[in-house]
């Protein structure tokens, strides 16, 4: 009974011991350890393949998900992010986008990474039958769409709950980003190969129109003003869409490249990212002449791409692809006011309250 107690007495220091050590050296890097219960900005780094959380309290790095080997698979160029609720859906497209969008690689197949937002874990990985920019969840949530980057351009669009197909949407070529108007009556695909844009019906996922824009537009950003903006790369233009019409109101000339496109619906403002330069224009709405006027420029970091705002429009995040940064801007004063290190060649960002 002597050399049994002393057994278990061992063998309870040892799990003690265990414990301790998984506790504070492993534990940490457990999926199940992490608990995203604040407001965060999630920002996806295309070459490290991790995503990066911002406490949006005090705009420090709070957390790293990695999801290079999501479920034994490699997980090459994540891009865009989006959401609904808890989850996450992130477009893997597997290569570079970083110095432009136009055209995919042929027969190379895309992903689609659905991950629970709270505790960072993959919840499904998704292989496409081509390449794809971005995937994004209907305004309901029941769905997600995402484009196929090929000559005979497509949009599939997945069961949210199931991940089976429910349907495949013709559209132009090469189509890039697909988005959703601000109240849901329409989505946009942007055709690369096409310089048009399709208008599709969510609910009878038919196209109801196409628009020409600009050369290798990229997406059409939505806004709360009942605009569509669109980001035309080769062309260097922002096209204005009126969603109610369908109509093509305007075309902003830039003199460079657009990265993204973004309105603060606070401040009436359209912010474009100058990525080559690493710089962030604004225009403001000039009522009499009923156009969008140039404001301004700032400085941003190398690559500066995609644009958040917070709920308030006070407060900008500006992802820096060259500088693996996020520029945090005072809307008000258009100023830097913090410069956050995050992974290599951050790319899409999101805001989750």
């Amino acid at each position: 009974m002597k050399n049994r107690a002393t057994l278990v007495a061992i063998a309870t220091t040892i799990s003690l011991t265990v414990l301790s050590s998984c506790s504070k050296d492993d534990m940490g890097d457990m999926p199940m350890g992490k608990n995203i219960d604040y407001p965060a900005a999630y920002v996806v780094n295309g070459e490290s393949a991790t995503v990066s959380v911002i406490k949006l309290s005090d705009n420090t790095v709070s957390e790293t998900f990695d999801i290079m080997n999501s479920g034994g698979n490699m997980v090459m160029w994540p891009h865009h992010i989006y959401s609904h609720q808890n989850h996450l859906a992130i477009g893997v497209p597997g290569m570079d986008l970083s110095a432009g969008h136009s055209g995919g690689m042929a027969g190379m197949k895309g992903r689609i990474l659905i991950m629970d937002a709270v505790k960072g874990t993959v919840l499904k990985d998704i292989e496409t039958p081509a390449m794809n920019h971005n995937a994004v969840y209907s305004p309901d949530g029941t769905e997600i769409w995402t484009t196929q980057m090929a000559m005979d351009g497509k949009v599939l669009v997945y069961d949210a709950n199931t991940y089976a197909v429910k349907n495949t949407i013709a559209v132009g070529e090469d189509p890039a980003e697909v988005t959703f108007s601000m109240d849901g009556t329409k989505a946009y695909v942007c055709n690369g190969g096409s310089g048009t844009v399709s208008v599709i019906n969510p609910s009878t996922k038919s196209v109801v129109a196409t628009l020409t824009v600009g050369d290798d537009p990229v997406g059409a950003w939505p806004a709360t003003n009942g605009k569509m903006y669109v980001d035309n790369e080769a062309s260097q233009t922002i096209s204005v869409i009126d969603v109610a019409t369908n109509a093509v109101t305007e075309t902003i000339s830039l003199g460079f490249m657009p990265g993204y496109a973004a309105h603060n619906a606070s401040k009436n403002e359209l912010w474009v990212t100058d990525p080559m330069n690493g710089k962030v224009h604004y225009w403001n709405w000039d009522n009499g002449m009923s156009m969008w006027m140039h404001a301004g420029v700032f400085d941003a970091g190398a690559g500066a791409h995609a644009i958040v705002f917070t709920q308030d429009g006070n407060i900008a995040y500006v992802t820096n692809q060259e500088s693996n940064t996020v520029s945090v801007v005072n809307v008000s004063s258009h100023a830097v006011t913090k410069t956050l290190n995050v992974g290599k060649k951050p790319n899409g960002i999101l805001i989750k309250m």
